[in-house]
């Protein structure tokens, strides 16, 4: 059982100008488990990359529950999860000649009493809204995130001005033997709201009106605010497909038994 009562909303979409919708988004409250992808590769290619990610860790999970008692034990499984998934599209896209270069981000969360634990590969992000803050709490692993870091620009808009693109990414699954996961774990607090999403939102709408629209919705009803977020979106270009996942922490349920105190 976890230790706070738990709302869950997802929603995906083509947007307003591809063809094919190339995210793939899956939730499983009895696992915990939180998960949104963002394919590249073209054609069908990044449909499968993406769907294959969410299917294999979901699977994992299936397989092998994670040791929810421990936080420590289970960002590690996690990240094993992740490495598993990306074997799998290592190997699919070098045994399938129509799927050669495909790969795909990955942001997820898995649940326990009283924690997250959060991992990512690419530019699909995870937000966290509390006491009407919002803070973003994955880092992108793109060229763009990479120069602002390294002080070569001193804004977003400067590095892009120059010719560096916001969608360049540095790290997917698929694109190396090994895709340099980064995780953490963060402890839930009542009235947490979590945004889970792919660059199809976040390149479409600023942290403003990210921060309003979260600190506008009914934790009751998650999903109209899924899809106020997807309609804003596709309002403001629908440049890419727009997948995304909310996450609601309400009151506890049960004593805390959280190993980070």
């Amino acid at each position: 059982m976890w230790s706070h009562q738990l709302e869950y909303a997802w929603q995906t979409d083509c947007g307003r100008v591809r063809a094919h919708n190339e995210d793939a988004v899956g939730v499983h409250p009895a696992l915990g488990l939180i998960v949104v992808a963002d394919g590249v590769g073209g054609a069908s290619a990044g449909e499968v990359a993406s769907r294959t990610a969410v299917e294999t860790i979901a699977e994992r999970f299936r397989r092998h529950p994670s040791p929810r008692h421990d936080a420590e034990r289970t960002r590690l499984f996690v990240e094993a999860a992740i490495e598993e998934a990306n074997i799998a599209i290592w190997r699919h896209a070098n045994t399938n000649p129509g799927c050669a270069g495909m790969g795909t981000t990955v942001v997820l969360g898995v649940l326990g009493p009283g924690w997250m634990v959060a991992a990512h590969v690419g530019d699909s992000r995870l937000y966290r809204l509390r006491d009407g803050v919002l803070e973003q709490l994955s880092r992108d692993h793109s060229l763009l995130q990479e120069v602002l870091d390294q002080g070569l620009y001193d804004s977003r808009e400067e590095a892009m001005a120059s010719g560096i693109g916001e969608n360049i990414l540095t790290r997917a699954l698929g694109s190396l033997p090994s895709p340099g996961v980064s995780s953490s774990i963060c402890t839930l607090a009542p009235g947490d709201l979590y945004l889970f999403c792919s660059d199809g939102l976040s390149g479409m709408l600023g942290e403003a009106q990210l921060r309003e629209a979260l600190r506008a919705a009914d934790p009751a009803s998650l999903g109209r605010t899924a899809e106020d977020l997807i309609t804003a979106a596709n309002a403001a270009g629908g440049k890419d497909n727009i997948t995304l996942a909310l996450l609601g922490v309400g009151p506890r349920l049960v004593p805390e038994t959280d190993p980070l105190g």
